[in-house]
C-alpha cells in the first residue's frame, strides 16, 4: 500500500454538502492500489453508551487520473458534527485505517483520532450553482464578425486571412435577426465577447463600461436581444473585462493628462512617470500581457472595486442578463472575486459566473467565487489526442479524470468544454483541415458532462488560424457551409438533450484500448443504459458486443462498425 499517495483534507474540497443533510466525502489513493475503501462515520456528540451511531458505507471509485484513483461516498445525515475515518484494503490484502491524518492498524474507536465534519458550517459553505445551467449547450459569438444588418461585400466578409483592421460591421441587431438559426441548432446559452465601448475590433480594451459600443448598437438593442433569447428559453452571458481597461478609459486618460497629480493614479499599477509603453518594450506600468494599450486595474483599491462591481450589477438590473464570463480572471485576487460573487448574486441569485483560466482552477471553484470555468484542460487534451496524436486514449481519459476527481460535484456539470475559441486557432486548422477529426472532437464535446461551448461557425467547419484569423466572418452563404458537419452537430445536440443518461447517468464502466485507439463509456440511470463509443484511430473498428442494438446517432440498428474518427451512441 502506498501510504504517501493517500490524501484527504477535512475541508470543503473533500468533505462537503451538496444539499441539506446530503454530503459527499472523498479520498485520493494511488492508482490501482486499493481493493476496497470503506467510510466509517458516527455522531461526534452522542455517547456510545447512550446510542451506537456508528455506520459504514463502501466508497465508489468515481475517477481515475494518471497516478491516482478517487473514491467517494454520499451520505445522509442530520446532526451537529460528524466524525469519520477510512478503512483501506489494498490489492495484496493489507488493511489500514486512516483518521485525523494518522494511520492505524486497528479500527479507530477514539473520536479524537477521526476526521471532523461540522454539518452547519459545511452547509453554509455549500457550492450553490444556478439550477438552469448544468449540461446546457453554449454558443460563443464574436459580435463584430457574426452578422451585420447592412450589406457587406462578400469579398470582405469572407476575407481570409482576416486582420483586426477589417470592419465587417457585425452588430447586436444582426445577432437578433439570426436568433432562429441559433435556436434551431439547439443552443441553450448565447455568450458574446465584449460589447462595450472600445476603439478596437475585439473590444477587450474598454473605454466606457456603461455604454454599448455604437458600432454594435444600443442598450435597447441588448435588452431586445436578451428578451428574445429568454422567449426562446435561452440565456445570455456577457464578457466582463475587469482585469484591464483601454487607454481612453476616463481614469487612465486622466493619468495620461495629469501624470503624478492625477486622482486616479492608484487605480492602476504605475512604477514611475512619465509613462512609457513603446512597442517592443515592457511598459513601466502593469498591463495585460505587457501590452501598453491595456493597463491593468488595481482592484484592491476600494474605489476601483466598487466601480467595477457596480458595473456588473448595473447590466444585470438594466438588461436582465444571465451570466458574466470573466476575462483573465485568474490574474485578479480571490478577495475581489469573493466580494464580486456576493454582489452579483444579491442582484440575481441564479447568475452564472464563468472564469477564464487556462489550467486547473480548484482555488477559484470552492463555492465562494466562480461557478465554473472555460475548460481549457479539456481543449488541450483533445488537441493532444486528435490533432497532435501524442497521447493515448487511456491518457486522455485519465487527464480528464483528474478534473472530475478534484472538482465539486455541483461544479463539474457546469464546466465549459470547448475545442476552440476566439483566443485559439480553429480546431479544424489544428487538425490540418481533417474534418473527420473535428467530427470526432464534436462528439467528445457534446456527449460528455459539462456545458459544451461551440465557437460560432464550427458547426459549418469554418477554418481559421491563430488570432486574429480565427475571427473570420460567419459562414452564412450556403456555398461556404459544410452541411454534413452542421447536421452532425445538430444531431449530437438532439441526442444529448433527448437522453439524460448520456450526461447525467452514472458512469458504470470505461474501456480504453490504446492499441486500437478506442474508448467505450457506459452510462446508466433508472431508465436506460447507454454505451458511447469513440474511435480515435483513422481506421474502422468492430464492436461485435453491441451489434443489433440501436445507434442513436444514425437512428439505425448498429452493425458493430465504427469508422475512423467517428462515434456511436448505443442503447443497451
Amino acid at each position: 500500500m502506498e501510504y504517501s499517495a493517500i490524501f484527504h483534507d477535512m475541508d470543503k474540497r473533500f468533505s462537503y454538502a451538496v444539499d441539506k443533510d446530503l454530503f459527499v466525502i472523498r479520498v485520493q489513493v494511488k492508482k490501482d492500489d486499493m481493493k476496497e475503501v470503506i467510510l466509517h462515520y458516527e455522531d461526534k456528540y452522542i455517547p456510545m453508551e447512550r446510542k451506537d451511531t456508528r455506520k459504514t458505507v463502501p466508497m465508489k471509485k468515481v475517477a481515475v487520473s494518471q497516478f491516482h484513483d478517487y473514491y467517494e461516498a454520499q451520505i445522509k445525515m442530520h446532526l451537529i458534527c460528524l466524525r469519520y475515518f477510512f478503512e483501506f484494503t489494498d490489492t495484496q490484502g493489507e488493511k489500514v485505517y486512516y483518521g485525523n491524518y494518522e494511520f492505524d492498524k486497528e479500527c479507530i474507536t477514539n473520536r479524537d483520532r477521526m476526521f471532523d465534519c461540522p454539518q452547519n458550517l459545511r452547509e453554509e459553505e455549500m457550492f450553490e450553482v444556478p439550477e438552469w445551467a448544468a449540461n446546457k449547450v453554449v454558443y460563443q459569438i464574436f459580435p463584430s464578425r457574426f452578422a451585420a444588418t447592412e450589406p457587406v461585400d462578400k469579398e470582405l466578409w469572407y476575407k481570409a486571412p482576416i486582420t483586426p483592421m477589417d470592419d465587417l460591421h457585425g452588430n447586436l441587431r444582426g445577432i437578433i435577426e439570426h436568433m432562429d438559426d441559433i435556436q434551431n441548432l439547439g443552443i441553450d446559452v448565447l455568450y458574446m465577447t465584449p460589447i462595450f465601448q472600445s476603439n478596437s475590433c475585439h473590444k477587450y480594451d474598454t473605454t466606457d463600461y456603461y455604454q454599448i459600443d455604437p458600432s454594435f448598437g444600443t442598450t435597447e438593442d441588448l435588452k431586445e436581444l436578451v428578451q428574445k433569447a429568454h422567449e426562446r428559453g435561452m440565456k445570455v452571458v456577457l464578457d466582463a473585462v475587469y482585469n484591464h481597461t483601454g487607454r481612453e478609459f476616463f481614469a487612465f486618460a486622466d493619468i495620461l493628462e495629469n501624470g503624478e497629480k492625477s486622482k486616479y493614479r492608484d487605480w492602476y499599477f504605475i512604477d514611475g512617470f512619465p509613462l512609457k509603453s513603446e512597442w517592443g518594450e515592457i511598459p513601466n506600468f502593469k498591463c495585460f500581457g505587457y501590452y501598453g494599450g491595456m493597463p491593468k486595474l488595481n482592484l484592491k483599491n476600494p474605489e476601483v472595486e466598487k466601480y467595477i462591481t457596480d458595473v456588473a450589477c448595473y447590466w444585470i438590473k438594466e438588461c436582465d442578463i444571465d451570466g458574466w464570463r470573466l476575462d483573465v480572471g485568474d490574474e485578479i485576487s480571490h478577495f475581489f472575486w469573493k466580494n464580486f460573487r456576493k454582489a452579483v448574486k444579491a442582484v440575481k441569485k441564479d447568475m452564472l459566473i464563468i472564469g477564464e483560466i487556462w489550467h486547473y482552477a480548484g482555488d477559484f471553484l470552492e463555492g465562494d467565487e466562480w461557478d465554473t470555468v472555460m475548460n481549457y484542460p479539456f481543449y488541450l487534451n483533445l488537441i493532444d489526442l486528435l490533432a497532435d496524436e501524442k497521447i493515448t486514449v487511456s491518457q486522455f481519459v485519465q487527464n480528464l479524470g483528474y478534473l472530475k476527481g478534484r472538482l465539486n460535484k455541483n461544479c463539474y456539470p457546469l464546466m465549459w468544454n470547448l475545442i476552440d475559441s476566439h483566443d485559439t486557432a480553429r480546431f479544424l486548422h489544428l487538425c490540418n483541415d481533417n474534418k473527420k477529426k473535428q467530427h470526432l472532437a464534436a462528439a467528445f464535446q457534446l456527449l460528455l458532462p459539462g456545458m459544451p461551448m461551440i465557437y460560432y461557425g464550427d458547426e459549418y467547419a469554418m477554418p481559421g488560424a491563430n488570432d486574429p484569423d480565427c475571427r473570420r466572418g460567419m459562414y452564412w452563404d450556403e456555398e461556404y457551409q459544410d452541411k454534413e458537419m452542421y447536421e452532425w452537430y445538430k444531431r449530437l445536440i438532439q441526442v444529448r438533450k433527448s437522453h439524460a443518461c448520456i450526461v447525467e447517468g452514472e458512469l458504470a464502466g470505461i474501456v480504453t484500448e490504446d492499441e486500437e485507439g478506442t474508448i467505450v463509456l457506459i452510462r446508466k440511470n433508472g431508465e436506460e443504459t447507454i454505451a458511447m463509443i469513440f474511435n480515435c484511430s483513422s481506421s474502422a473498428k468492430k464492436f461485435n458486443e453491441y451489434t443489433q442494438k440501436y445507434n442513436l446517432l444514425t437512428e439505425n440498428t448498429f452493425d458493430g462498425n465504427v469508422e475512423g474518427f467517428d462515434a456511436a451512441v448505443i442503447v443497451l
